[in-house]
Formats: structure tokens, sequence, C-alpha cells
């Protein structure tokens, strides 16, 4: 008994995190059950209880049936209610931001702007819309871009069941609320804060699982094959993705030049990613050289390759600062605001240095914009995944936090 206590403390029994070790725990929880008697039984059942074990834990660790379960429970005298699902705890504030306080995703986006130092109102002034990224639906094809830069993907077992673990993780403000975003579509996403004591500073992380078999992507060489066979209409999309992943794009102050640059690790496996991403621009009519340097290799464009890009892609970008900078650029190349203006506008859009709300406030974003950055979304319908029968994701408790 104290030894599962000791384990089920430590997080020992989370088969999400712990993999083939959790079912060793729980065959030693069952073990103990099955050699318990009426008294040791119930002292083991108010132990679990005790130590905050969901009673869908319990059943299929004792595996015993909801009506067994009961039964012990009453034998027992044990008061177990059942808990509310955390996704629907938020779904109920949600609600009630929405209806009392006229809160939602537009209002999301100001918040997040005004945090970072940038003025909807005066942008709004020239007709440019900040917020209209907010109301991207799940797009496959761009989440097969995120794929190829920011999203961290490992195989986890739990048993005879495989499970895909996806993560995205950040420090900076926008990405804060950009990230979790991106994953509602699929799962709502769980949230764990770190410090990360490179950046000294508190970093975001938000993770899915879904059943293996509803992920198509886990494999590098079927992704490559996937993105080599892509329509060149579908080829921006992919590219949005991964210019909003590990992408910058902006504009020379110097040289007067529009820029688009994709990066990757020199010797990781993502590296040949970017040879994928040069060879399907040319589909496109559109001229990618990758220069490496140091640990570094990158995709870049200049001039009018990168304003040829940036005219498929922009209605595809989702991360608000990205997105707004093909908007200044492309204004500013068809004359649609003269050069004082774009100059004016566009320092907006930069980071600055250590101090600027963009860099290292993601937590800080996350309270101004909070609670929609999770809250919205429902389950994809896209044939490369399917979520409704993945295993259900909870909230970490506070000692990951």
């Amino acid at each position: 008994m104290r030894l599962i206590e000791e384990m089920i403390r430590l997080g020992c029994h989370d088969g999400r995190v712990i993999g083939r070790v959790a079912d060793k725990v729980k065959d030693t929880i069952h073990e103990a059950w099955l050699r318990s008697d009426y008294e040791l039984r119930c002292e083991l059942l108010r132990l679990l209880k005790g130590l905050d074990a969901t009673r869908m834990f319990v059943r299929k660790t004792l595996r015993l049936g909801k009506n067994v379960l009961d039964k012990w429970l009453r034998r027992c005298n044990i008061n177990w209610e059942s808990k509310a699902a955390r996704g629907d705890v938020i779904k109920s504030i949600e609600t009630v931001l929405r209806e009392k306080f006229g809160w939602d995703k537009v209002k999301m986006c100001e918040g997040l702007m005004r945090f970072i130092g940038v003025d909807t109102e005066t942008f709004r002034k020239y007709g440019i819309e900040l917020c209209d990224w907010v109301y991207a639906g799940f797009d496959e094809v761009y989440f097969m871009g995120i794929t190829l830069s920011d999203l961290y993907i490992n195989l986890l077992k739990n048993g005879k069941h495989e499970y895909v673990f996806m993560k995205l993780d950040t420090t900076n403000a926008v990405s804060a609320v950009l990230f979790p975003m991106l994953l509602q579509p699929i799962r709502r996403p769980s949230i764990i804060m770190a410090w990360d004591y490179r950046a000294n500073t508190v970093e975001v992380i938000y993770f899915i699982t879904v059943e293996s078999d509803k992920w198509g992507w886990l494999n590098r060489e079927e992704l490559i094959k996937r993105i080599k066979a892509l329509r060149p209409e579908d080829v921006p999309r992919l590219i949005g993705g991964a210019v909003d992943g590990d992408g910058t794009l902006g504009y020379n102050f110097t040289n007067s030049e529009p820029y688009v640059k994709i990066s990757a690790c020199k010797t990781c496996e993502k590296r040949v990613f970017l040879n994928v991403l040069q060879e399907v621009l040319e589909k496109l009519g559109i001229e990618g050289r990758i220069y490496e340097k140091d640990h570094e290799a990158k995709l870049e464009l200049y001039g009018k390759n990168a304003i040829k890009l940036l005219r498929l892609v922009m209605p595809y970008l989702r991360h608000p600062l990205k997105r707004l900078r093909a908007k200044l650029i492309l204004m500013l190349h068809g004359g649609k605001i003269d050069y004082e203006t774009f100059t004016e506008l566009y320092k907006q859009t930069e980071y600055e240095d250590e101090n600027d709300p963009k860099r290292g406030h993601a937590v800080e974003a996350l309270a101004r914009a909070a609670p929609q950055t999770h809250t919205h979304g429902g389950i994809s319908s896209s044939p490369a995944l399917d979520s409704q029968s993945s295993p259900t994701s909870t909230m970490y408790g506070n000692d990951n936090v």
C-alpha cells in the first residue's frame, strides 16, 4: 500500500507520460486488489480516492465494471462522485463570458494586440484587419507545414495501444495564443508551464494525444511523399504552415527588399524538409535558395520571388504578426500605402530588446487573452486524423506547474 501511494504521488501511473512504467503500476494495484480481503480492498479504494485518482482510472486498473465498482464503494461507505470533465467546465465558463461579458475570439485577439503594443484602430484606418486569422478552421495541408517545423511528435505505447504525442511549446507572447488554437480543432490541448532556464522565463507547453492509426504523418517518408504529390494550388497552404512555424518574413530597409526565410537545424532530421519545400515551390514558378551556416540551414527568398510567394501564402498565414507584415509589404508593393506610412506601421510588428512584450511573456499574454486561447474549435473530420476515439487528455496538476 505504501508502494502504491508513493508511485501515484510521483505520477508513475500516468500512461501518457510514463508509458510502460504506468502499465507496471496498474498491474501492481490490480495484484494488490486480488490479494486483499474485504478490509484491505476498502483501504485501497480510500487510498486511491485520497490520492485524487479518477474513477475511470480505478475502474480500468481494477478491471471492474461501473456497477461492480459502485457496489464496492457502497460496501466500503465511500462517497466518490465523478468529477466534471475539464472540457465541460471550460465550456460553461466560456458561455458565461460570451453571454455576460461579450467575450469572443476577436476580443481575445485585440487583447493580445494591445499587450504586444499593436494599435488595432490605427491599422483599421488603413483598411487592415488584424484579427481575421482567428476564423481559420483546421486545414490539413497547412498543418502539414506546421508538422515540418515547430511540431514535436513522438510515438507512445500503452499496453497494446499506440498513441501519437504532439507538442508545441513557446515563451513567445503571440505563439502562446496561436499554438493552442492550431491544436484545438484536432483535440483540446493540455497545458504545462515550466521554467525555461536558457531564456530565464516561463515556457508554455501545449500537448495532445491521438490514436496512432488516426495520424498519417508520423513516418517522415510518408509525409514527404504527400508533400511532393500536392497540387500546385495546395502548395501555398503548406508553405503558410511552414512559415508560421519556423519561418520569418519581413522587409530589409537597407536594401528596400522583402524576404521570406524558413529555418531548420543543419544536421537534424528536419533539414531534408527544406529541400522538399524548395522542390514544391518550383511548381509555383518560385525560386528559393538554401544557405547553410554554422548549425543552421535556411531556405531563403528575396525580392520578386518573395513578393510572389507572399501574394499566394498571405491568406493562409495564421501567425498574427507574420500575417500583418505580409499585408503591409503587399500594400506597399501595390501602392496602397506610401513608404512613410509603411515604415510607421511596420515598426509596431518588430521585436525589440528583451523587455519587448512580444518576447518571453507567454504567461502574461495568456492572462490577457484567456480563456479563449484553448476553448474553441471542434473535432476534425480530416481523413488524416479523427480524434473522436482518442484518449482523453487532462490538465496537469500543480506539481507540474
